[in-house]
């Protein structure tokens, strides 16, 4: 497994993949947090709130995380390297797992430097330090798992086509469908289904970021991964 992320991850490297994954995330939320004047940027918000970056970022990975998956099973379908990949004594579950966590990886670099963020507006409170550190922990706790779904859905819609387009646009699509699809259905109803609303990321996800980890919301957010991972690696078996 450590072999297939190594080889991942550096490719990811010698391509301008990665300086364009992490400068794309940076530059979007840069912009709407800190340049725009709308209703996420925080220098108009009148007081020190970092959630307007965590509101936004999800929507964000939703188009980032399927670009840096789309290529991982595609690009070895579509150059016909699977089968010598499968020839190396590597089970299908560690190919799968040594791209997973390749691509993971690269998402949380891509994070590191929104720490900055942080650092900025513990300075700008009114006295110094007043944020609600609970809150922010645990979004980014949320941020984690929720990039970890993202990266299984984007690696399983990867393997399912030889085109990294069409590979990309259906990572986006049930991205799309599973992080606010089951919102938009409970909101169509005259009184909101809470029990609908959970089959989605979203409410997990805004869950953790309250700062209290529910091992409710852990165990969804693992579920969905595992389940997403391991279709992809029975679509790995019959080839």
């Amino acid at each position: 497994m450590f072999a297939i992320l190594k080889k991942e991850f550096n490719s990811f490297f010698a391509s301008p993949i990665a300086y364009l994954v992490i400068g794309v995330f940076l530059l979007i939320n840069g912009l709407f947090l800190w340049v725009f004047k709308d209703d996420f940027n925080i220098l108009n918000a009148g007081f020190a709130d970092v959630n307007p970056f965590f509101y936004l970022a999800p929507w964000v990975f939703l188009f980032l995380i399927p670009a840096i998956t789309m290529k991982s099973f595609a690009e070895e379908f579509n150059n016909g390297t699977i089968e010598l990949l499968k020839t190396k004594p590597l089970s299908d579950w560690q190919i799968v797992m040594g791209k997973f966590w390749a691509s993971l990886l690269l998402v949380l670099i891509a994070l590191i430097p929104t720490l900055t963020y942080i650092y900025t507006i513990y300075q700008l409170g009114n006295p110094v330090g007043n944020l609600d550190f609970g809150s922010t922990i645990g979004s980014y706790i949320g941020l984690f798992f929720l990039a970890s779904t993202y990266t299984a859905i984007g690696l399983f819609t990867s393997s399912i086509s030889k085109n990294q387009i069409v590979a990309f646009i259906l990572g986006v699509l049930i991205t799309f469908l599973l992080f606010y699809g089951f919102d938009a259905i409970s909101n169509s109803f005259e009184n909101d289904s809470l029990t609908i609303k959970k089959l989605g990321i979203n409410e997990h996800f805004k869950s953790i970021s309250r700062g209290v980890i529910d091992t409710r919301d852990i165990i969804y957010f693992l579920s969905v991964t595992v389940f997403f991972l391991f279709i992809t690696k029975t679509r790995l078996d019959y080839e």
